[in-house]
């Protein structure tokens, strides 16, 4: 069920947005407050950050006037708080990989079966026999051994390649194994038990260009921390109804053969090496600075999501590109002498 937002009423307030009401500046310690400052410094829309269920900071801020590229492509409205709505690029990746979890545990899915059992045969340039190699797994990991053109590159599970248009087919795999349209799954699955209510898919903007991927996911910060929360509850709402197993949660989170820094769909840290977006590998792990557990959900822009299940900690960044090439880290190093 799409919810029934609308980018013109964004369009016409943009220019009011105002801060959300949170913790009182004076009642941050000065190590919190270094970290706010840092990324109210980056270009940041909302920032959030919760440990134990308890919101340690809070804050929003609006677009500034020469953000209009970004209004065009990923703003939308603004929540109750104060937050803006946008769509959070490949975050919603993230997203897709629970509800392939939840359709696991519903018995519809079977990860290991030939995406084209689900979808058809043809949805790729390869030829039919290396089609039929290519299991739903494969394109949960980003190892489908396609190009972006889904023509044939390497035998599936062979090699890491960030890939968005072979991740979409992924959404399209949803729906037929549900018989149900994604907006729909997504609602009943997911967001309505998680209390989520300002998260919905949407298609996206001419302006966004084609990036294989025309259907956006389109949350606040509140939701995008009740979705973390989730995975730190191991799968269990806050009403403690359960959502997804610990088992597909597992699964989600363990390190895939060809980028160890890569599970279902997710970003893990902790690992001797990372192969990132542009099949650059970097040693070390994802986010040094940061704890080893942490997992992440990540989008174009430095949308982040991170999640600490150690610290049982929540934290999550929107907006534009940060101007910091180095966010990820900078970020950690302060919000380590923050977090108890």
């Amino acid at each position: 069920m799409t919810l029934p937002l609308s980018r013109r009423g964004l369009m016409a307030g943009a220019g009011a947005l105002v801060a959300a009401p949170a913790m009182a500046a004076g009642s941050l310690s000065a190590a919190m407050q270094d970290v706010i400052e840092y990324v109210q410094g980056q270009k940041t829309t909302g920032f959030l950050v919760i440990q134990d269920r308890k919101t340690l900071a809070e804050r929003n801020w609006p677009l500034p006037a020469d953000a209009g590229q970004f209004r065009a492509t990923a703003a939308y409205e603004t929540t109750s708080e104060g937050a803006l709505l946008e769509d959070v690029a490949s975050q919603q990746k993230s997203f897709a990989a629970v509800l392939a979890a939840i359709a696991v545990d519903k018995g519809m899915l079977d990860v290991e079966t030939p995406v084209s059992d689900y979808v058809g045969a043809g949805w790729s340039k390869a030829s039919p026999e290396q089609e039929r190699a290519i299991r739903v797994v494969h394109l949960l990991t980003m190892n489908s051994g396609l190009g972006e053109k889904l023509d044939y590159l390497a035998p599936p599970g062979s090699v890491f390649f960030y890939n968005t248009p072979a991740y979409a087919v992924t959404k399209r795999v949803l729906a037929a194994a549900a018989r149900q349209p994604l907006e729909t799954i997504t609602h009943d699955w997911l967001t309505a038990p998680a209390g989520m209510t300002n998260t919905a898919w949407r298609k996206r903007p001419a302006a966004f260009g084609d990036v294989g991927n025309p259907t956006g996911l389109v949350t606040s910060p509140r939701d995008a921390a009740a979705f973390g929360q989730l995975v730190l509850d191991d799968g269990r709402a806050r009403s403690g109804k359960r959502i997804v197993s610990e088992a597909g949660l597992k699964a989600i989170f363990a390190r895939s053969r060809t980028n160890p820094a890569y599970g279902r769909l997710w970003w893990l840290n902790g690992s001797a090496y990372a192969i990132r977006p542009l099949a650059n590998r970097t040693e070390g792990p994802l986010i040094p600075a940061a704890p080893a557990d942490l997992v992440v959900a990540l989008g174009a822009l430095d949308r982040k999501l991170y999640v600490v299940p150690g610290k049982r900690l929540v934290v999550v960044r929107m907006g534009q590109a940060a101007p910091d090439k180095d966010f990820d880290q900078q970020l950690w190093l302060r919000l380590s002498k923050a977090i108890v």
